[in-house]
C-alpha cells in the first residue's frame, strides 16, 4: 500500500513541476528548452527508490503530461529522450558516480534521444544546427538538477515498510 502511494505522490509532484514550467517561459531564443524539474522526481526516486521505480514514474509522467498539455509527438519525443536518459542514468549510477554526474549525462542522453527522433522525423541537418545549442542548454540543466537532486536525496527518506 505505501509503494502504490508513494509512486502515486511522485508522479502527482512530476506532474505539477511538468505544468509548471509549462507555463513559465524561459527566455531563450531556441524553441524547447527547459530545465526539466520534472526530472528531480525521477532523480530522487532512482537514488531513493530503485530504477524500476524510476522508469514507471518517468514513463507515466511523460504520457501523462503529453496527454493533458501535448499531442502524441510531445509524447514520441518525451518517451525517446525519457528511456535513454534513464538507461544512461541506471548505468552511471551503478558505476558509482555522483548523481551530479548521474543527472548530467542523463540531462544529455534525454536531448540526444529526442535529438534522434527528431532527425528521423524531419532533417538531420537542422537537427545538427541546433544540436549545440541544445546540448549546452542541456548540460546546464543537469547540473541545476543534480544540485537539487543531491540536496533532496540527502535531506528526504523514503520508508517503503
Amino acid at each position: 500500500m505505501k509503494k502504490t502511494a508513494t509512486y502515486g505522490l511522485l508522479i502527482a509532484l512530476a506532474l505539477v513541476f511538468s505544468y509548471i514550467e509549462s507555463i513559465i517561459p524561459i527566455p531563450v531564443p531556441i524553441p524547447g528548452i527547459k530545465i526539466g524539474f520534472a526530472n528531480l522526481v525521477v532523480v530522487f526516486a532512482l537514488y531513493r527508490l530503485d530504477a524500476k521505480a524510476a522508469g514507471v514514474i518517468s514513463i507515466l509522467r511523460v504520457i501523462l503530461v503529453g496527454f493533458m498539455f501535448g499531442n502524441m509527438s510531445a509524447i514520441m519525443y518525451g518517451l525517446a529522450g525519457a528511456i535513454l536518459a534513464l538507461i544512461a542514468m541506471v548505468v552511471v549510477k551503478r558505476l558509482s558516480f555522483h548523481v551530479m554526474t548521474v543527472s548530467l549525462i542523463g540531462a544529455l542522453a534525454h536531448i540526444i534521444g529526442q535529438m534522434i527522433v527528431a532527425g528521423a522525423v524531419t532533417d538531420y541537418g537542422a537537427v545538427m544546427y541546433y544540436a549545440p545549442y541544445l546540448l549546452i542548454a542541456s548540460f546546464i540543466a543537469g547540473i541545476i538538477i543534480g544540485v537539487i537532486s543531491n540536496i533532496l536525496i540527502s535531506r528526504i527518506p523514503i520508508d517503503m515498510n
